[in-house]
């Protein structure tokens, strides 16, 4: 039967599908990905013994152009796959940064939990870059990495307080991505259908 329906289905079709799988995995991984912001977050306040209200800035580190009702679907995507590339560029000199100037030589869950966080926003990465593809054929300009305090601070709270700031940005795009992905017509396609064959299984039931 699902051969059937393979067989009479257009190019088109079979794209369209795709990317309805591609978006939904790719929100799948944001909303993993957030619940290990989450625990890297509350694993570092520990780690620190930072309160959970600790005072950062409230600027964004990573520079994307403002978001806007009139970016369309490959417009959104692209400024959440630079925002995301800028994040990870981040995470990758703050990582580098504590094991330089903060590390103790032990293995904790934290450092565990750090990279699994890493790892994961590469796949999402690698998973909205097939939705690039997908809506144009092309993933778009790498952002160089120009303007981001890649650096760091010297003193060594403030070092901590940039590490700190560098995940919580980490989380905000997290959280970013959940809700555009959300928006994308076809994941809201598929929830639809979801939700009616849901309600159509409940109905025969009864």
């Amino acid at each position: 039967m699902a051969d059937r329906r393979t067989r009479g289905m257009t190019g088109s079709d079979l794209s369209r599908t795709n990317t309805s799988n591609t978006a939904a995995r790719a929100l799948a991984i944001a909303e993993q990905l957030h619940h290990e912001c989450s625990i890297l977050l509350e694993l570092y306040r520990k780690k620190e013994s930072f309160a959970a209200d600790v005072p950062v800035s409230d600027s964004r580190l990573v520079s994307v152009p403002p978001p806007s009702s009139q970016l369309d679907t490959r417009d959104q995507l692209w400024r959440l796959h630079s925002a995301l590339l800028q994040c990870r560029s981040l995470m990758e000199r703050a990582i580098a940064k504590e094991e330089e100037e903060l590390d103790d030589g032990r293995k904790s869950e934290y450092e565990t939990q750090r990279k699994m966080v890493k790892d994961r926003l590469s796949f999402l990465l690698i998973t909205i870059g097939e939705l690039l593809k997908a809506a144009d054929g092309t993933v778009g300009v790498t952002p160089s990495g120009e303007g981001l305090e890649l650096d760091g601070p010297t003193v060594l709270f403030e070092l901590k307080l940039w590490v700190y700031r560098i995940f919580k940005e980490v989380d905000y795009w997290t959280k970013t991505a959940i809700t555009t992905l959300q928006a994308l017509p076809s994941v809201t396609a598929k929830e639809r259908a979801r939700t009616r064959q849901v309600r159509s299984t409940r109905r025969a039931r009864r």
